[in-house]
């Protein structure tokens, strides 16, 4: 027989099988019988259910009564009785809305709740703020879409659903940079950019597309392929190294401004080829949204004097020295990869003074560049189950993304395992 109740708020009761049989009686009520001894002689039945725990969790207590409920065949009475305890959580919910909002201001300013130190990104402040008030109003929303299963195991920390204050939207998305180039910067209703014909002009609308669709998304906006595609431009406008370098600089400031909401700066993650990858060297380069004679095989000079100027400014860090959190620099290692070089040195350096740039390893390997896409820090998508699964759209290279991130509470699994199998159970 259970000694002690678990409720939801964490507290422990003295078991009370009287409580038990209340409840039940209730919902024979509302069928319609009048009965306290079915009702106590069905609490007993959902004791000895329990009678091997001895503190179970109140969610469980009542899915016991449910359960025996079926047994005897008292179906209508379940019905009633499901229909009590959905009605009793919107309850309690609504109760909590209104209690929770100056329980929730009072969390941030006094930096109590985790979750305003959840993002290492967003700076105590008055944007801080709202974006905290806004997002638990949408957390608790996106919960309540979620099934009833799903809801709980997430409450009671059997998994964590991840950013539940961007419920609404999805998670990363990777974007095409020659679809950038082609068409220029557009957005229905605003200000149209067209084309960019000159480097500053393609780093520029880099900046405001990242910046744009980042307040769409909760996690990172990516481009692929960078230092190939803006390259052709350096030689277009005939830029010497400084000009370059004060470009990429600019542009890394700009990346770096809190446009985002919250005072954030956009998550931004570029990947970078460092030589002229096979998939892309025998495309027709593109300036001013329309396509040039030559062809982006033909620019690895322009890539490398790209690549050392994002590097260098990237290892100078901002004025005082700071590293600079965006963009995060991805770099496909191949076998040609320069590590002999300027840039392969550099790229080391920056490695080892801040760990900054992640790495997609191609060598020794049956994926090549064009197969995969770093999207974030959770996210490496191999285009290939996604041409294999779903074709079309979904295979098409640089759109890609994902909807959003979910982690198991492993260590809470196996504390509550007796051994391997049941873990592996708990896990599947």
């Amino acid at each position: 027989m259970p000694s002690q109740i678990l409720k939801r708020d964490g507290r422990l009761e003295t078991w009370s099988t009287d409580r038990i049989a209340k409840a039940i009686f209730k919902a024979l009520s509302a069928s319609g019988i009048k009965d306290p001894l079915l009702g106590r002689r069905l609490a007993q039945k959902v004791e000895a259910k329990l009678a091997d725990v001895d503190i179970p969790e109140q969610e469980h207590v009542q899915d016991m009564v449910e359960l025996v409920l079926m047994e005897m065949r008292q179906f209508t009475v379940a019905r009633k009785y499901i229909l009590y305890r959905e009605k009793r959580r919107q309850l309690r919910n609504q109760q909590e809305a209104f209690l929770d909002i100056k329980e929730t201001i009072d969390e941030y300013l006094d930096k109590s709740d985790w979750r305003v130190a959840e993002n290492s990104n967003m700076s105590h402040s008055f944007q801080g703020l709202m974006l905290h008030l806004s997002g638990t109003v949408q957390a608790r929303y996106a919960l309540e879409k979620y099934p009833e299963e799903v809801r709980q195991a997430h409450e009671h920390g059997y998994f964590h659903i991840h950013d539940l204050s961007f419920g609404l939207a999805g998670y990363c998305a990777g974007w095409s940079l020659r679809d950038l180039l082609l068409e220029g910067f557009n957005l229905e209703g605003r200000s149209c950019a067209g084309p960019a014909r000159h480097f500053d002009s393609a780093l520029g609308q880099m900046v405001n597309f990242l910046g744009t669709l980042q307040n769409e998304w909760a996690g990172a906006q990516a481009f692929n392929n960078v230092d190939t595609y803006l390259a052709p431009f350096i030689r277009h406008d005939k830029l010497p190294y400084e000009k370059v370098r004060q470009a990429v600089q600019k542009f890394v400031f700009n990346v770096n401004t809190t446009s985002r909401w919250g005072g954030q700066s956009p998550f931004t993650n570029l990947t970078f080829d460092l030589t002229p990858p096979k998939h892309i060297a025998k495309e027709a380069v593109i300036i001013g949204g329309k396509l040039q004679d030559s062809t982006y095989g033909e620019y690895g000079p322009e890539m490398e004097m790209f690549n050392r100027a994002f590097l260098e400014v990237m290892l100078e860090g901002d004025y005082a020295g700071q590293i600079f959190s965006f963009p995060i620099p991805t770099y496909n290692v191949t076998e040609d990869f320069p590590w002999e070089s300027e840039i392969g040195e550099l790229l080391l350096k920056l490695t080892a003074k801040y760990g900054a740039p992640y790495f997609q390893n191609f060598i020794n390997s049956e994926l090549s560049p064009e197969d995969v896409r770093s999207m974030c820090c959770r996210l490496k998508m191999d285009l290939r189950e996604l041409r294999n699964k779903v074709g079309g759209l979904f295979g098409a290279g640089d759109l890609t993304g994902s909807i959003g991130v979910v982690t198991l509470n492993l260590p809470k699994l196996a504390y509550l395992s007796q051994g391997e199998d049941e873990f592996l159970t708990l896990v599947e």
